[in-house]
């Protein structure tokens, strides 16, 4: 083992964050699964368990029950594989190639300068825990470890029927000691293309400059999206679109954000200005900053905006793609959309614009649309398009996924709740969770499976800030082993 996971390696319990460490050690973004996967794969193989691949590259372990354990019910532990690749602009990492930097951080474990992947790194090592012991009563049990859950659930949608023997299912991806979900959002993701013209030629007499809006604490655009943190594309959209200085650059591209279900931290705009503008312009930027630390500053703490000469050759947009490109991300509807009215303090319904970039005749803008009810999902589906018709662009909508609708008279949940109560001395919160968990999925291939999800308290997932409560991992880990020798007999 590498020496920046020896602190790592003290903590308890060892098996968990020993198989952490040996994770954060092969890069694993979403589709680069495969080094960690045949690790893994070579891990069971050492110990003697069934593994096979499905189809689309899932790894499913299975391992005997303990003595004694052998009429209990068939439980699957799942997790998925990948983690999302996010960093600070100012860190050299590159996600398919470097290992993640963990450290321990007094009472947390983070990373240096991006994600940590303990979303869903922490829930998979302890999957592998149970596997590796010989302590530990069980039933008949599985293991299944599914791939490119951040970038598409890949993985879930290609599941099918006949590999998993489970009727009760534990997924390790939730992100909050003490809460035990049992129904989760659906989502869609929805693809503008906005065909752009450009200026005939570049306008010699002005000089590039290179908007930067940096500094947001960015995060999960489904578990953060209600805490009124800024969406860096549409602050600099509302920028360009309503600063009196606006009507003066020629904007040349705009972009922001590289992850669709990740709220952007940065933005970035290239413009052509005059030099008697200059001054006007760094003013705007420090009149703008003003106003975002006025509005943001209780939840953004570090927000920058600066600009920067370069050096550009491609023209300009016309004026008119220019307004039609500003006024489409201005009006685009972002973050909380409706809360729920069943379930008190979730997010019902939201849209996060996660992603856009410029080629030479189009801007594109990603984003994910999430609701808890179809109707609510296809309201934005509705709007987007109206949207889309008005700005003359094209928006394709794909990787629709469902929800997962709750269960109240859950078995496993009503064995887990009474765990906990019986062990802690209060009850766990029983919840729904506004971020898209593949347990609505695994429902088509399997729909008499009983299932809930839990987890240790992971912080700003998705983001160069996520860290993972240590205490909670050892909590979590108990829980875990704890309904494990609770499943009831066939």
């Amino acid at each position: 083992m590498s020496q920046p996971y020896q602190d790592l390696l003290q903590l308890e319990p060892k098996p968990v964050w020993q198989f952490f460490s040996e994770i954060c050690s092969f890069p694993h973004p979403s589709k680069h699964e495969e080094a960690l996967a045949q690790h893994i794969i070579a891990f069971a193989n050492a110990k003697g368990l069934s593994v096979v691949r499905d189809k689309v590259g899932n790894v499913i372990i299975k391992k005997p029950a303990t003595v004694g354990m052998e009429d209990r019910q068939t439980v699957a532990l799942q997790a998925h594989i990948d983690m999302v690749p996010q960093k600070n602009d100012d860190t050299d990492h590159d996600f398919t190639k470097d290992p993640i930097r963990a450290y321990v951080d007094g009472e947390w474990v983070t990373a240096t300068g991006t994600t940590l992947g303990a979303d869903n790194g922490i829930g998979m090592a302890a999957c592998l825990a149970v596997l590796a012991a010989d302590d530990i009563p069980h039933g008949p049990l599985e293991v299944l470890l599914t791939i490119d859950e951040e970038a598409g659930m890949t993985g879930a949608f290609g599941l099918e029927a006949g590999y998993l023997d489970a009727t009760i299912l534990l997924n390790t991806d939730s992100e909050q000691e003490g809460e035990i979900y049992m129904g989760c959002a659906g989502g869609i993701d929805a693809a503008f293309k906005l065909p752009i013209q450009r200026q005939s030629a570049t306008a010699t007499q002005l000089q590039p400059v290179k908007l930067a809006l940096k500094g947001l604490r960015g995060g999960h655009s489904g578990v953060d999206i209600h805490t009124g943190r800024g969406n860096a594309n549409k602050l600099l959209a509302r920028f360009l679109t309503h600063s009196e200085i606006a009507a003066k650059l020629q904007l040349v591209s705009i972009s922001g954000g590289t992850l669709r279900n990740a709220i952007p931290r940065e933005a970035y705009a290239t413009v052509l200005v005059s030099s008697q503008d200059r001054d006007a312009l760094q003013a705007a930027i420090t009149d703008y900053l003003t106003t975002l630390n006025h509005e943001l500053g209780a939840v953004e703490k570090n927000i920058q905006f600066s600009q920067t000469d370069v050096t550009c050759d491609e023209p300009a947009m016309t004026c008119d793609s220019q307004r039609t490109v500003l006024a489409l991300m201005n009006s685009c509807i972002n973050g909380v959309i409706r809360m729920s009215d069943d379930i008190p303090g979730v997010v019902e319904t939201s849209l996060n614009m996660g992603v856009v970039t410029t080629a030479n005749d189009h801007v594109q803008m990603l984003c994910l649309v999430r609701s808890l009810i179809d109707s609510g999902r296809s309201d934005v589906v509705g709007m987007l398009n109206s949207l889309a018709h008005l700005a003359g662009a094209e928006v394709v909508f794909s990787g629709a996924y469902p929800g997962w609708k709750p269960d109240p008279e859950s078995k496993v949940l009503h064995i887990f709740r009474d765990m906990y109560e019986q062990t802690y001395g209060e009850k766990p919160h029983i919840m729904v969770i506004h971020a898209g968990l593949e347990c609505g999925l695994f429902k088509e291939p399997y729909p008499n499976m009983d299932m809930i999800s839990f987890g240790p308290t992971i912080k700003f997932p998705h983001s160069p800030e996520e860290k993972v409560n240590i205490a909670s991992v050892g909590l979590f880990w108990q829980q875990l082993c704890g309904i494990l020798a609770h499943i009831p007999r066939r």
